[in-house]
C-alpha cells in the first residue's frame, strides 16, 4: 500500500460532497462512502433504508484494480459518512475473507499516515461519522505496555516506588496505543466514531441488527453529528462502542503529533532523524512506548538517503550525544524482558551506540539466562527460534547453549532445538504427542518456525498419536497434528482404524478435523470411498441440527471429483475449528461469540481468523465461504 500514499494524500476515499448551498428550500444530499473490504451487508442495510433525495452512496473499493486507492486519491472528493466494513486483525489490518489471488485490504498505518500529512480533510476533518464494522476497532487495552524495566529505571532515577508506579500507569495509559486511540488520532476532530470494543457479529448479523434499528427510525438520526443512543443500544448485545476524534486541547494531541513526526511523508527524512535525536532526551519510557516506531523509521533508511549530508550528520550526532547513550545503556540494563531487551539491542545497534560483535554476544547472554529460569513457555520458544533464523546463534555461543541441563522439560528442550541441538529437537517432536496440551502447544510453537523434515519424521510423529491412551489428550493432539497436514495417502488407513475403534466422540471429530485440513486430491476414488463407508457406519454420534466436521466431511467426499478450477464462484460449506472465547454460552443469552480459523480440505493462500456470532457449538459448520470449485 505504501506506493498509494502520495497520490493518495489528494483524497483517499474519494466521493462528491457538493459545497452546502440552498436550492430553494431543498439542501444538498449528504455522501456516503463505503470502504467494503469484505461483505456488504452493512452498506446494504444503509442503503436499503437512508432516503434517495437525501443521502447518495459512493462505493471506493475496486474490485480486482488494485490501484482502487490510487483511484479514489485522484478523485479529490469529500465524505459526510465512512462505513468500513472487514474483518480486522485487531492490530492493523482490515482485511477480506475472499481467499483470491489478491483479496482487498486497508492497512490503519496507511490511514494513520495520510491523515498526518493533512492531505485528505474530506475523511479525516470534515467527515461527521465513521462505522467500522470489524472486530476490536475501538478496542480501549492498550495494544504495547511499558515493560518492568521501565518501573526499575524510574526508581533507580530516583523516584520512590509508588512515584514510579503512577508514573508507568500514566505512561500506559497515554502512550499504549489501543485501538481506539488510534482511530481518534487518525480522525481526529470527527464528532462519532463506532466501532466494537471487543468481536463484532458477521456482515448478515450485522445488517439484520441495522435493518431492525432503521425500520424502528433509525434513518433521521445519520449524520447528525451527536451520539447516536439508539443504534449504541440496538448493538448492545455485541459491544459496539463510541468514540470523538482527537481534539487540539486534550493530551492525545501532543501524542499525534510525536507520531506524526514519524510517519507524515511530507517531513524529509533528516529532520524525522531529528524528532528520533530529540526524543532520545526524554524519559526512557517514553522512547521505550515508541521503540517500534524509532526501529522502523531508522530501517527504512536505505545507504543512499544515510549517505547524504544532513542525513550523516544527523546520525551522527546521536552516535556522539554520550548523555544519551548512557540514559539508554543504562535502561538497556534494568531490562529483563526478553523481547524487549532484543529490541533495545537491535536499536543501540541502530543508532552507532554498540556493533554487531556485541549484540550477538548480548543475545547469547539472555538466552543463557532464558534456559536457567524454572518455566518457559511459548513466547520464549518463539523468541529464541526467530533470533536463530539464519542459524547465526549455532556457533559457539549456541553450542555451549544447547547442552542438555539438569531437569530438562519439553520448553528447555524446544529452546535449545531452536539454538541447534539435535537431541533436544527429537525431545520436542516426542511432545506432540504428549497428554499435556500444555506439552503440545510448545512442540507446535517450536515446528512453525522448524517443520518437519521428512516423510519419516511425519510418520513417527503421527505414529505416536495414534497410540495415545487417554482419549481427551489425544483428540487435542490430533487437533494439533491437523495443523501440520500430516495425511499422507498410506496412513488413511490408520487413521480410519483409530475413529473406527474410539469410544470418544471428540477423537472422531478430531479425526474428521485432520480429513479437511488434508489434500485429499492425493488420494483415489475408491480409498476415499472406503472412507465414506467408515465415517458413515461407525460414527458415534447422529448428524444433528448444526452440521459437524463430520458431516461436513462427508459432504466434501460426496462431491464430484475433478481438478481444482481456482478463482470461481462457487460456494461451499467450509468447516470452522473453533476456539471457545465465550464469555455468556446458550444458556445465558444465547449468544456465544466464537472466535473461529477457517479449514478448507485444500490449501488456499490465506487462512482468516474471524469473528463469529453463532448459536452452534465449538467446531461446528457456520457458514458459507467462497472456495475454488472442482470440476469435472
Amino acid at each position: 500500500m505504501s506506493r498509494f500514499l502520495p497520490s493518495l494524500a489528494a483524497a483517499l476515499f474519494g466521493a462528491v460532497l457538493l459545497a452546502p448551498g440552498v436550492a430553494g428550500a431543498q439542501a444538498q444530499p449528504q455522501t456516503v462512502c463505503t470502504l467494503t473490504i469484505n461483505s456488504s451487508d452493512e452498506k446494504d442495510a444503509f442503503g436499503r433504508h437512508l432516503p434517495q433525495r437525501d443521502f447518495r452512496f459512493v462505493e471506493l473499493v475496486q474490485r480486482g484494480q488494485p490501484d482502487w486507492l490510487d483511484q479514489a486519491c485522484r478523485s479529490g472528493s469529500r465524505c459526510d459518512v465512512l462505513i468500513v466494513s472487514g474483518h480486522f486483525d485487531g492490530h492493523d489490518e482490515f482485511y477480506a475473507e475472499d481467499v483470491g489471488e489478491a483479496p482487498e485490504h486497508l492497512k490503519v498505518s496507511t490511514m494513520e499516515a495520510l491523515s498526518c500529512a493533512e492531505s485528505c480533510p474530506g475523511v479525516f476533518a470534515t467527515v461527521k461519522e465513521v462505522y467500522f464494522f470489524g472486530c476490536n476497532t475501538l478496542n480501549p487495552h492498550p495494544l504495547t505496555t511499558a515493560p518492568a524495566s521501565v518501573l526499575r529505571s524510574l526508581v533507580r532515577e530516583g523516584h520512590s516506588q509508588q512515584q514510579a508506579q503512577n508514573q508507568l500507569e500514566q505512561l500506559n495509559s497515554r502512550l499504549g496505543d489501543s485501538m481506539r486511540e488510534r482511530m481518534r488520532r487518525v480522525f481526529a476532530q470527527v464528532p462519532e466514531l463506532y466501532g466494537f470494543a471487543s468481536l463484532a457479529p458477521l456482515g448478515p448479523i450485522a445488517g439484520q441488527t441495522l435493518d431492525a434499528y432503521f425500520r424502528a427510525g433509525g434513518p433521521r438520526e445519520v449524520g447528525d453529528e451527536r451520539r447516536n443512543s439508539r443504534l449504541l443500544a440496538a448493538f448492545a448485545p455485541v459491544g459496539l462502542a463510541f468514540a470523538s476524534g482527537v481534539t487540539p486541547q486534550e493530551p492525545q494531541a501532543a501524542v499525534r503529533r510525536d507520531v506524526c513526526q514519524f510517519i507524515d511523508p511530507r517531513i524529509a527524512a533528516a529532520e524525522r532523524v531529528g524528532a528520533v535525536h530529540r526524543l532520545l532526551q526524554r524519559s526512557m519510557g517514553e522512547v521505550q512506548m515508541h521503540l517500534e516506531r524509532i526501529e522502523r523509521l531508522l530501517t527504512d533508511l536505505d545507504d543512499t538517503t544515510r549517505s547524504t549530508p544532513e542525513v550523516a550528520r544527523r546520525l551522527e550526532s546521536i552516535a556522539l550525544d554520550i548523555g544519551a547513550r548512557q540514559r539508554f545503556m543504562a535502561h538497556l540494563g534494568d531490562s529483563r524482558e526478553p523481547e524487549a531487551r532484543v529490541k533495545l539491542l537491535g536499536l543501540a545497534r541502530e543508532l552507532g551506540w554498540i556493533d554487531e560483535e556485541r549484540r550477538w554476544q548480548q543475545l547469547a547472554l539472555m538466552l543463557a539466562e532464558l534456559l536457567e529460569r524454572r518455566e518457559l513457555g511459548v513466547r520464549e520458544v518463539d523468541l529464541a527460534c526467530t533470533l536463530n533464523q539464519t542459524q547465526d546463534l549455532e556457533g559457539s555461543h549456541g553450542r555451549r547453549l544447547a547442552t542438555r541441563t539438569q531437569d530438562d522439560d519439553v520448553a528447555h528442550a524446544a529452546l535449545r532445538a531452536c539454538l541447534g541441538s539435535s537431541e533436544a529437537r527429537q525431545r520436542t517432536l516426542a511432545a506432540l504427542a504428549s497428554p499435556q496440551p500444555a506439552e503440545q502447544r510448545i512442540a507446535l510453537a517450536y515446528l512453525r518456525h522448524q517443520p518437519l523434515r521428512n516423510a519419516q519424521e511425519r510418520a513417527a510423529v503421527l505414529r505416536a498419536v495414534l497410540q495415545m491412551d487417554a482419549p481427551e489428550p489425544q483428540a487435542q493432539a490430533l487437533e494439533t497434528l491437523s495443523r501440520l497436514q500430516l495425511i499422507q495417502p498410506e496412513a488413511l488407513p490408520a487413521l480410519m482404524d483409530l475413529y473406527r475403534g474410539t469410544p470418544s466422540p471428540a477423537v472422531q471429530l478430531a479425526v474428521a478435523g485432520m480429513l479437511i485440513r488434508s489434500d485429499l486430491r492425493q488420494v483415489d476414488r475408491p480409498a476415499l470411498g472406503q472412507v465414506l463407508q467408515v465415517l458413515r457406519d461407525h460414527r458415534i454420534t447422529p448428524a444433528t441440527a448444526a452440521p459437524s466436521l463430520i458431516d461436513l466431511l462427508i459432504q466434501q467426499l460426496e462431491a464430484p471429483a475433478g481438478p481444482l478450477e481456482c478463482g470461481s464462484d462457487w460456494t461451499a460449506t467450509a468447516a470452522l475449528s473453533c476456539h471457545n472465547q465465550t464469555q455468556s454460552g446458550p444458556g445465558n443469552g444465547g449468544r456465544p461469540l466464537t472466535r473461529c480459523e477457517t479449514l478448507t480440505p485444500w490449501p488456499v493462500p490465506r487462512r482468516c481468523s474471524i469473528c463469529l456470532w453463532s448459536r452452534w457449538d465449538c467446531c461446528s459448520a457456520c457458514w458459507a465461504r467462497r472456495w475454488p470449485r472442482p470440476v469435472r
